[in-house]
C-alpha cells in the first residue's frame, strides 16, 4: 500500500494542484497540517481536500484561525490569520475547525503536525530519532518547520514531506513524498508551480501581506 503524504499547504491551491498531479498512483493521500494560513486560496484547497479525499490533521494556523491556540504568531502571520477568518466560507471554517490535532488514518502511519504529543513543536529533521515513533507505528508523518526530510530507524521511519504551499528549505518547489507502508520505503519528491500566479493573487489581496509573496521564490 502506497500513501501521498503532504503536509503545510497553507492556502495556496495551485502547489496542492500541481502536488496531486505529479502524484504517482497512491492508495491514500494525508496531511500534516495547516490546511490555510499565508495564501490566497483557503476555500479552494478546502474543496479540493474534500473531492480528493484527504485526510488531515489541524497545524497551528488552523487552530488560530478557528480561536484554538495560544500559539505565539508574528504580525505578518498574524494579519494572514486575520485575513483568512474574514475569506472562509462557513462551510470551510467548519472543515478546519473540526480537523483533529493528530491522527493514524492508515494502519502504521501517525500524523503530528509538530511531534507527537506537542503539536506546536518544531522538530527539524536533524532532530529526528526513533524514539519519536509512538507504540505500533512504523511511519510518522511530521511537519510545521516547512523544511523536508526522512529518516530511517529501526522503530520505524519519520518523515516531513516539506511544505506544498511555502517551502522554507531553500527549494520554491512544492514538496511531498510518498511512503510504502509495507517495505517503509520512502520517496521525497519536488514539483513547480505558478509562483508568479500565487504572488500576483497574495498582492492583490487587501490584508495579506506583501512578504508573503516574496518569500515564496526564495523557499524562505
Amino acid at each position: 500500500m502506497k500513501v501521498g503524504l503532504i503536509s503545510d499547504v497553507h492556502a495556496n491551491a495551485p502547489a496542492l494542484n500541481a502536488v496531486l498531479a505529479d502524484m504517482p498512483a497512491v492508495d491514500a493521500v494525508v496531511h500534516a497540517g495547516d490546511v490555510v494560513g499565508y495564501n490566497p486560496y483557503p476555500n479552494a484547497v478546502v474543496d479540493t481536500f474534500q473531492q480528493e479525499d484527504v485526510t488531515s490533521i489541524s497545524g497551528n494556523h488552523d487552530r488560530a484561525v478557528t480561536g484554538d491556540t495560544e500559539f505565539g504568531f508574528h504580525s505578518v502571520a498574524g494579519q494572514a490569520v486575520d485575513w483568512t477568518q474574514e475569506a472562509l466560507r462557513d462551510d470551510s471554517y467548519r472543515y478546519v475547525a473540526d480537523l483533529p490535532v493528530e491522527d493514524e488514518p492508515v494502519d502504521g502511519v501517525h500524523l503530528a503536525h509538530g511531534a507527537p504529543g506537542a503539536p506546536d513543536r518544531y522538530t527539524y529533521p536533524e532532530e529526528f530519532t526513533g524514539d519519536l515513533l509512538p507504540d505500533d507505528v512504523d511511519s510518522l508523518v511530521l511537519g510545521h518547520t516547512h523544511v523536508q526530510g526522512m529518516e530511517e530507524f529501526l522503530e520505524g521511519v519519520v518523515v516531513n514531506p516539506g511544505s506544498v504551499g511555502q517551502p522554507r528549505d531553500g527549494d520554491p518547489r512544492a514538496g511531498y513524498a510518498v511512503v510504502d507502508v509495507d517495505s517503509l520505503d520512502v520517496e521525497l519528491r519536488r514539483v513547480e508551480y505558478p509562483i508568479e500566479r500565487v504572488q500576483e493573487n497574495i498582492r492583490r489581496e487587501e490584508g495579506l501581506p506583501d512578504s508573503l509573496a516574496d518569500r515564496l521564490d526564495r523557499g524562505r
